[in-house]
This record gives C-alpha cells, structure tokens and sequence, in this order.
C-alpha cells in the first residue's frame, strides 16, 4: 500500500525474518482456530455428560464434590464455550477473559469425570489463548456490563421465582424456607432435597432448576458481549470536510453525496484526503459507496476503517462500491460480489426518437396530452412559500411510514444546507401538485435521483415525464448526465431469457422472478431499461463469505427493508429511491 506522499507502507518491517513473517500469516487465523475449537469442546461436552456410562466415569472425590455438581459445571460450561466463541472469533478482551476462566474450569470438570479427550482440548484452548493473548484486544460496550448486571438480577429473580411455583406443586409437603433453599441450590445445578409427591417428580425440578439458572447465566453473557454501539452521527466539522471532499472528488462517484446523511459515521485518512462512511449495524461496520476523496488516499482512509472495526471487533462490509472502490478494497484483502448495476443517463446521447424509446415516448406524450406540466428548479431557488408546499406534497405521497434508504438516499429534502438539490415537479391540468423528484448533486456535472414520488392518483407515465424533463433541462442547469435506481441483479434478467443462457442463469432468473412477487426487484430494472441507460455495476465487499448473511441483513436493516420486530417491504437494494 502507498500513502498519497508516495511512502511505501508494508504490514511488516523488511528485516522480519521467516519465522516472524510464518507468523503473522498464521496469527490472524489463530480466534477462528479457537473459536472453532470452543464450538468443538463445547459440543463433546454435551455429549458426554449425556453418555450412559458418567456415573462409571466419576472419581472417588465425588464425597467432596457431588455428581450432580459436576453434571451442571460441564453442562454450564459447553454453553459457556459456545456463547462466548462468537466474542472470541472478533477478538474481544472481555470473552478472552472470560473463555480462559472457562476452560481452565472445563479442563478441571473433565478431569474429574475422567473424559480426558474434552479435557485435553480445553487444555488447548487454554493454552492457545496465552499465547495468542496480544491479539485479544477488542473493546465491548462499556454498559453492557451495567446491562448485564440488570438482565442478571432481573432473569434470577424471575427464575427464583418459578423455581418456588415449580417446587410448592412438586413438593406441597415442604416449608416455604425449605423450598427457598432447594431453589437456590437448584439453579446451580444440584439436586433439590425435598419432600416430592412422586419419586419422577425429583428429576423433573432439578432438570428445569438447572435449565433455568443456565439460561440466566448465557443471557446474561450474551448481554455482556454485545457490539459496541457506536452513535451514528455526523458532527458539523465532519460534514464540512466531506462536502470540501466533494467539491473537489464529487464527481468520480454517483453515490458520493450520499455520504452527507446525518445518521452516518466518517473515518478519515491521516492527511484528511479521504473518508469512508458507515454505520454500526447489529456488530456490522457498513460502508456506503466508494471512499469519498481523493483516490490516491483511498487505501488510507480504508486502514483508519479498518482500524476502528478491529478495534471493536466489527464485521466489515461494503455496499454499493464502484469498479475502482472494489478494487481498492480487494487490495485491502477484501472479497467483492457483483450486486447488480446503476442506471445512468448521459444526457448527450438521450433523445426520445427511435424504435427503443418508444415506450418512454408514449408515457411522456400521454401525460403531456392530460395537461400536465413540469418544473425544474435548484432547491435554493425556490421561495419558502414554495419549498414548503413541495416539502408537504412529497410527504403525502410517500409510501409507509418508515422511511427508506441508506447508502442511495439523503433523506432531507428541504434541508437549506442543500441547495444544490434539483426538484422536478409536475402539477395536473388544475394546477396541483401531483409528483415531486429530487435529485442531489454528483459533482458539478451531475445528479443523482434521490427522491421519487407522486400522488396515487396522477396519470400513468408522470415518473417518465419528470424524468425527461430533469434530462432537458440538464444543459441549462450545467448537467452532463443523471443517475436513476439500482436493479439488483440486473444480468440475471437482461441474460437470462436468451438463447444460449444456461441452466444456472435460468434457474437464479426464475428465482429472483419468483422473489419478485414480493419484492421489486423485476420491477426496478424494468423501470430503469426503458431509458437505454449506461450501466454501472456496483459491488457489495466483504472479508469472508462466511460474514455475508450477516452484512446482508445489515444492509436490509439500514435501507429499512426490515423492521423489527417485522419485514418491511423489500426490495433488496440498494434501491434507494422508493
């Protein structure tokens, strides 16, 4: 990697040897080792205090320590192991910590039941996390320890709770102090001494005692563990780099803008030359588009990233790079995935003569015979009067109560910090207001569609008629070519009807027509082809494949295409503009 002065950066120093080198290679994989180690002990633990043969297995001290003690330590600590593999996997110190306790403990109640395979592999783990203890260095949520202090006294007492409604019907006979004390006992595992209606009935409670203070203690811990939650906000200071940042790079990235969102996050290189914006999602670190600046700074500002996310332990993932930014990213040892394409109009060759525009023709000659007219203004051209009354009407229009968008969407028409923000707008025969588009800047020679909306009831084809609108007057307004919507997996529909496609491509078109029963996915592209458009491929990066369901179901959560606690209506993109 070189820096934008030109000085070559390596991860290592050129006089490490080859042994140090062999180990900075095989470093990074050491907490997946682990972890997966820790899923491996945990699992074997299972299963072997379920094995018929465990009392055999018991040693004579069990005077001293009781079976039952020892059933609910390996049970407790394969659960342990297995919340807590996640949490060493993105190398936080709080689950290093922790997993040592656990399999050093592991390694002492395997010992004692003589299963000396589990207890070698704890041994392992213990001994790989000493060694490897520098690499553990993630920080956590610092109150998510007051928050699990909380979720553990609040779920103990609701199991001491249910532990007595359990015992006072299994064991009318006993005294309300008699069963407070089985119950506490009980939670930890050991075998309630009580006077019960039926000799079943003894295992039963010990079996639901002990599940219940287990699922208080993993609770407990995956509160402890969660992701560091990082306030997604954009300070003054830091728009104002970024909007420098554009004035002089706006113009190699259509999504560049997009970066303004005040519900976003910036990181920028050590010379300020470059950003990268994101948002904390679910433990995700999900950048939006290219790396804003110069492109010479791009690596930089990717390692200052990248430096946040390791020190966190965050997942990161990229939605929406270019060709150049995948590149980019790609030699920061990410993998990219081609999502689909970014309709782009370049106003010097549109015209709406010919046999394929013929569809867009009809649409907007058909709209103008209804009476409809259009407007083309920057935002900061029009009066409040004016700006109030389009603000109002794109709100009316909008459908759904959340609003969507993330890494294509600016999400503050209006704004008088924006005023560079074109809006076309058509009003009916009657004079009203029935569509509204808006369009931010993309560079000084561009637009990039932000806003699309119209009344329910306007004439079909008033989208195609503004459209066309925004292309005549680009040459007025100094614009050279507009960016419309996102079509997910463009080639899927564009290839996959042709002669000659073949049985995978036809299979994953049927899938995604299927998918677009619910989701707009067919429906984008369609919308946006009629216009011969350039396409652009954008790209979704990511370090393993293993990490995509999860930056996946970030993306969808950022776009507001999920909802907790429910599905929003998807359409999967990127789709910004709905």
């Amino acid at each position: 990697m070189t820096t934008p002065g030109g000085t070559k950066q390596t991860g290592q120093p050129e006089h490490v040897g080859r042994p140090a080198a062999a180990a900075a290679r095989w470093r990074p994989q050491v907490p997946l080792v682990v972890a997966t180690a820790m899923r491996v002990a945990a699992l074997l633990a299972i299963v072997g205090v379920l094995r018929p043969d465990l009392r055999e297995n018991l040693v004579g001290t069990t005077a001293y320590v009781p079976r039952a003690a020892l059933f609910a330590v390996s049970i407790t600590t394969a659960g342990v192991l297995l919340v807590l593999a996640r949490g060493i996997r993105l190398r936080k110190r709080r689950a290093f910590w922790l997993t040592v306790g656990a399999s050093a403990l592991g390694v002492l109640s395997h010992l004692a039941t003589r299963s000396w395979g589990d207890a070698a592999l704890n041994l392992v783990i213990f001994g790989l996390l000493v060694i490897t203890r520098r690499d553990f260095a993630a920080r956590s949520e610092p109150e998510s320890r007051w928050l699990a202090l909380r979720a553990f006294l609040l779920l103990s007492l609701a199991a001491f709770v249910g532990g007595m409604i359990l015992t006072s019907r299994a064991a009318p006979g006993s005294s309300f102090l008699e069963r407070a004390r089985e119950t506490f006992f009980g939670l930890f595992g050991f075998t309630p001494n009580l006077e019960f209606r039926e000799a079943d009935l003894s295992t039963l409670t010990q079996t639901a005692l002990a599940t219940l203070g287990l699922l208080v203690l993993l609770v407990s811990l995956t509160v402890l563990l969660l992701p560091t939650r990082v306030a997604a906000h954009l300070e003054p200071e830091e728009e104002a780099a970024l909007r420098a940042l554009l004035d002089k790079h706006g113009d190699r990235d259509s999504l560049g803008y997009f970066a303004l969102r005040r519900d976003k996050s910036v990181v920028f290189s050590r010379t300020g030359k470059a950003a990268i914006a994101y948002r904390v999602i679910g433990g995700v670190s999900l950048a939006s588009g290219d790396p804003i600046g110069d492109p010479e700074a791009w690596p930089g500002a990717i390692e200052a990233w990248l430096a946040e996310v390791d020190g966190f332990g965050y997942t990161p993932g990229v939605l929406g790079a270019g060709e150049r930014g995948a590149e980019t990213y790609a030699r920061a040892g990410f993998d990219a995935l081609e999502l689909g394409d970014e309709a782009v109009l370049e106003l010097a060759d549109l015209s709406l003569e010919g046999r394929a525009m013929r569809p867009v023709r009809q649409a907007v000659n058909r709209v103008a015979r209804a009476g409809y007219t259009s407007q083309v203004r920057r935002q900061g051209d029009l009066d409040p009067t004016e700006l109030a009354e389009v603000m109002a009407a794109a709100e009316s229009f909008r459908n759904g109560e959340v609003e969507r968008g993330f890494s294509m969407a600016l999400g503050r028409l209006g704004d008088p910090d924006d005023p560079g923000i074109v809006l076309v707008t058509a009003r009916d025969g009657e004079g009203a207001l029935v569509a509204v588009l808006g369009f931010v800047p993309w560079g000084s020679r561009g637009l990039s569609l932000d806003v699309m909306r119209r009344a329910r009831g306007s004439e079909n084809g008033t989208v195609e008629f503004l459209v066309m609108a925004a292309a005549a007057a680009g040459p007025a307004l100094g614009i050279e070519r507009l960016s419309l919507n996102f079509a997910v997996f463009r080639s899927a529909f564009a290839r996959g009807d042709r002669i000659g496609a073949g049985p995978v491509l036809r299979l994953w078109r049927q899938v995604l027509l299927v998918a677009s029963k619910w989701w707009q996915i067919e429906s984008l592209y369609r919308a946006n082809v009629k216009y011969q458009p350039v396409w652009i491929p954008r790209f979704v990066c990511f370090r393993r494949s293993a990490d995509l369901p999860r930056i996946g179901i970030a993306a969808l959560k950022a776009e507001a295409f999920i909802t907790i606690p429910s599905l929003g209506r998807a359409t999967g993109s990127l789709a910004r503009r709905a």
